[in-house]
């Protein structure tokens, strides 16, 4: 695979990959009752505020298929626009840098920052970023970044993770915001763990870092490549003070979040806040072109796995996302496992679907599977990303990949084990008549709730209805030694 006409590399990692896979950790989620309790509570209430939302529009099934049909025209020319872009951005004086991967990215913008020769830097919420590992790799170097999101601010200061696209600090109850607060902010004085009080507590503590910051770091919502207009969203001001005060900015923005024209960007603009915040409109959209009123701009242009993404035709219309959220927030599993389940800065849905396709299905073999396929995901997505039938198709991938590695799947194995004995009804009737030793196995209220290995695998999570004291074959044979003769020759 290429990136525009050169060889890349391999995707680096960075935040893609957690060090449990998904079965591990969400079973830890699980048996965390404060965890389960924040999650119904933030998901539900999102959920009714975006139905709403969404309910006043009469043509959002069209605005839908207008961003999916924008989007995949996009990922069909990708190497046009993105060159369009470029030529636009450097015309209007900024730079544009090419990472293939995220160590490239993350040297780029160190680089940057040290030849600024500053230690601190305050960043604008960016997915990107968190993708890449960019705060770990500036920490590395001596650079502070300070995330300036309310929430990102939160899950910060607690040494945290984010556990979600659009509130990362969902899994915490504002109780818990307090106490952080307390710990980590000596001016914060006596708080409450009211909104606006919690909220005024990180004003002030922000307020300090905009003034005297030069450079800022930035993700972006939308990059249009006729002008080389960039656009972040946001509901705080927060971007809007990093974008505007620091004499330079520095954008880090993946290949695929290019539109073609302005008009393409006005369908996004109503898709995207309705689907993530419920709103009509973001309170702050932010928009520029190159360097401007003299601030020195950098836009990093990020692959890490994007190009190789959209070499599959079945996987690559996971690219049309756009970060809304809205999958995490109807989802199941999500809602019951959390974020940090997934291990990845992309959780939910679609994080089971681009994660594995960003890394290759091997290092994120277990995502595919965390999901329950119920398909509220592609009908909340508006960009009707096809999220259950990818998943299908990911899974498929895993079992290819495994099977090119010759590891053993015990899976498989009992699968070729039962063939074996379904080609031989002498196999077949012995083995029915083996599982009647089951009705002494693990008994409780009539179920089987466990069984000896490798078969407890199944029953750590599922119960068995006990063996029938017959198998139909055998009562079948009974009845025809029992049947009268003219019992016997009736059809």
């Amino acid at each position: 695979m290429t990136f525009l006409g050169l060889p890349t590399a391999s995707p680096g990692v960075g935040g893609l990959s957690g060090d449990q896979a998904f079965p591990d950790a969400a079973r830890a989620a699980l048996h965390d009752p404060q965890l389960r309790r924040n999650l119904a509570h933030a998901t539900s209430t999102i959920r009714a505020k975006r139905a709403r939302a969404v309910a006043e529009l009469d043509d959002w099934a069209q605005l839908r298929a207008a961003g999916a049909a924008i989007k995949d025209d996009v990922l069909a020319n990708l190497d046009r626009y993105l060159l369009q872009l470029e030529a636009q951005v450097t015309a209007r004086g900024g730079t544009v840098h090419w990472a293939r991967d995220a160590a490239e990215a993350n040297r780029i913008v160190t680089g940057l920052i040290q030849a600024k020769a500053v230690t601190e830097v305050v960043k604008v919420k960016s997915m990107a970023t968190q993708e890449i590992g960019l705060n770990e790799a500036l920490e590395r170097a001596g650079i502070a970044a300070v995330e300036t999101d309310l929430a990102e601010l939160i899950v910060q200061l607690a040494g945290d993770r984010p556990s979600h696209i659009l509130v990362p600090a969902i899994h915490l109850n504002r109780s818990e915001i307090r106490d952080i607060f307390a710990r980590r902010m000596p001016d914060a004085g006596e708080l409450s763990d009211e909104p606006a009080a919690l909220a005024e507590a990180a004003r002030r503590h922000l307020r300090a870092k905009f003034l005297t910051s030069t450079v800022a770091i930035s993700g972006a919502n939308f990059a249009v490549a006729e002008t080389g207009t960039l656009a972040v969203v946001e509901s705080e001001g927060n971007g809007r003070m990093c974008l505007t005060l620091p004499s330079t900015l520095i954008t880090v923005m993946g290949i695929e979040k290019i539109v073609p024209t302005w008009r393409d960007l006005e369908v996004f603009l109503q898709l995207l806040p309705r689907s993530s915040t419920a709103e009509r409109m973001n309170p702050y959209t932010s928009m520029w072109a190159g360097a401007t009123e003299g601030q020195d701009f950098h836009l990093v242009l990020l692959d890490n796995g994007r190009t190789a993404t959209l070499a599959d035709p079945r996987g690559r219309a996971a690219l049309r996302c756009i970060r809304c959220s809205a999958c995490l927030n109807v989802c199941p599993v999500y809602e019951r496992a959390g974020g940090h389940a997934y291990g990845s800065v992309y959780p939910g849905p679609i994080g089971a679907v681009l994660s594995p396709q960003l890394t290759g299905v091997g290092v994120n073999a277990s995502l595919p599977f965390a999901s329950s396929l119920c398909g509220a995901c592609l009908d909340v997505c508006p960009v009707a990303i096809d999220i259950p039938s990818m998943l299908v198709h990911l899974r498929s991938r895993v079992v290819e990949e495994k099977r090119r590695q010759h590891k053993l799947d015990p899976e498989r194995a009992g699968l070729h084990a039962l063939a074996w004995l379904m080609r031989s009804p002498g196999r077949w009737t012995l083995a029915l008549r083996t599982a009647r030793l089951g009705r002494v196995l693990g008994l409780r209220h009539g179920r089987i709730r466990w069984l000896p290995r490798p078969l407890q695998a199944w029953t750590d999570s599922r119960d068995l209805p006990r063996p029938p004291a017959q198998s139909f074959r055998d009562w079948w044979i009974h009845r025809e030694e029992q049947a009268t003769p003219d019992e016997q020759a009736r059809p």
